[in-house]
């Protein structure tokens, strides 16, 4: 007698459901575009030597990168409900490892917004939260919170693998050196994603992990109408503008800010960037800790309260932060414990909050609009950081507002949910 729930015989147990196959190789895609969009922060001192770019020069292409990879969401989101898991993954690894291969050509500024700002950004889009999140929602019944947590943390294990070689790779045989090695990276993963990787469980005739057969999910639906008709959905409801403003705020508080500018910021106190970016190092081994437990942690306690306490312990961290300068080594290194602990644990239980405001079937598509305002955030503060730094020579400034805002977003989260009126489904949203 066959038990299909879960994919499983009762005489095969054992066997790994396919699921897992997934999430492994979406895993290691995810890790991959993590290390992709670490590298600018490796690249920008290197840059201004050679082609006497300033940093504000440099931090808008960096700020375009960040601002595409977060537009490119939502729509990334209908597109892989539409064309499928595996034909948009490979895409966008062919986009990205020929954006990248192709900067090692560059002369003018504008090539650097063209390449890196908006090729890689684009195709970094498409490999990026709102892949794990659809990955999560359609092979897995259970456990959705732990895997999205998983799959978070492998943008913080992308920092732990890429940037201290990316470092040492920049410093011993120039910034050309750091391109190659990404172009190359996102190359090798196109075949093993067109191999392994699947678009739905009824592909294989099995169901969910922890679920039931289900059919596949109809394709018909115009990618642009979906992406346009979940944002105006979105737009009447005070959850979406909560979760997209605090996110906003996480954004502008993680990769915008200290992924981008903490390995410049450590140069201005005499610190070497290889330094700088083992500190990130250690902030990824923290945060991949930090992030899978707050995926665990989601699928068990108020996922609001959860928000509160990261965005908080985030906001006082940011403010110690430019003191931590003047203890040097050991001042970051505290830094970076706290920091990394929290890095990105607040996406797990935003994943959540959209599900339940939205829908399972919905929230990936929607999370792609809460991930844009992420990654709007982001820009702003790769950007306005930038600038900071060209007008002020110090970075103090930056830090302690993005401190402020994360103490504001603890409270703004605490509102999700209250006095919710249900979301009305458009006739133009698939599902």
């Amino acid at each position: 007698m066959d038990d299909r729930r879960g994919g499983l015989s009762m005489k095969g147990r054992a066997r790994l459901h396919y699921a897992w196959v997934v999430m492994a190789v979406t895993f290691v895609t995810l890790l991959v575009g993590a290390g992709t969009r670490a590298a600018p922060g490796v690249l920008i001192v290197p840059l201004e030597h050679e082609f006497g770019w300033s940093n504000a020069t440099i931090s808008f292409a960096i700020a375009l990168n960040i601002l595409l990879y977060g537009l490119a969401g939502p729509f990334a989101a209908a597109l892989l409900q539409r064309f499928g898991l595996r034909r948009c993954m490979v895409l966008a690894l062919a986009l990205i490892a020929t954006g990248v291969a192709l900067t090692t050509q560059m002369r003018a500024a504008w090539q650097l917004t063209l390449l890196w700002g908006a090729v890689v950004g684009i195709g970094s889009g498409v490999i990026a939260l709102v892949l794990g999140a659809t990955v999560a929602a359609r092979w897995f019944a259970v456990r959705r919170g732990l895997v999205m947590g998983v799959l978070t943390a492998s943008t913080a294990t992308g920092q732990l693998v890429f940037l201290p070689v990316l470092a040492r790779l920049a410093e011993a045989y120039g910034w050309r050196a750091v391109s190659v090695t990404i172009a190359a990276a996102a190359a090798a993963l196109i075949p093993l994603v067109a191999l392994l990787m699947r678009d739905e469980p009824a592909d294989l005739g099995i169901p969910p992990y922890g679920g039931a057969v289900v059919e596949p999910a109809p394709r018909r639906a115009n990618p642009i109408g979906t992406a346009l008709a979940a944002l105006a959905t979105g737009a009447r409801s005070r959850d979406f503008w909560l979760l997209a403003g605090s996110f906003f705020i996480c954004g502008a508080s993680t990769n915008g800010l200290i992924g981008t500018h903490l390995i410049p910021a450590c140069i201005d106190y005499g610190i070497p960037a290889v330094t700088g970016a083992s500190l990130l190092a250690a902030m990824g081994i923290l945060d991949l800790a930090g992030t899978t437990g707050s995926g665990w942690l989601s699928d068990r306690l108020d996922n609001r309260s959860l928000l509160a306490w990261y965005y908080g312990l985030r906001g006082l961290s940011l403010l110690y932060l430019p003191f931590a300068f003047q203890w040097s080594f050991w001042g970051l290194s505290l830094f970076a414990v706290f920091y990394g602990l929290d890095w990105i644990a607040t996406v797990p239980p935003t994943v959540r909050l959209a599900a339940r405001s939205f829908g399972e079937q919905r929230a990936p598509v929607f999370f792609g609009w809460i991930a844009a305002s992420h990654q709007l955030g982001a820009a702003a503060a790769a950007w306005l950081a930038g600038l900071a730094r060209v007008g002020l020579g110090t970075y103090a400034l930056a830090f302690t507002i993005s401190g402020g805002l994360c103490l504001l977003a603890s409270v703004l989260v605490m509102l999700i949910g209250r006095g919710r009126a249900p979301v009305p489904v458009l006739a133009t949203e698939p599902g």
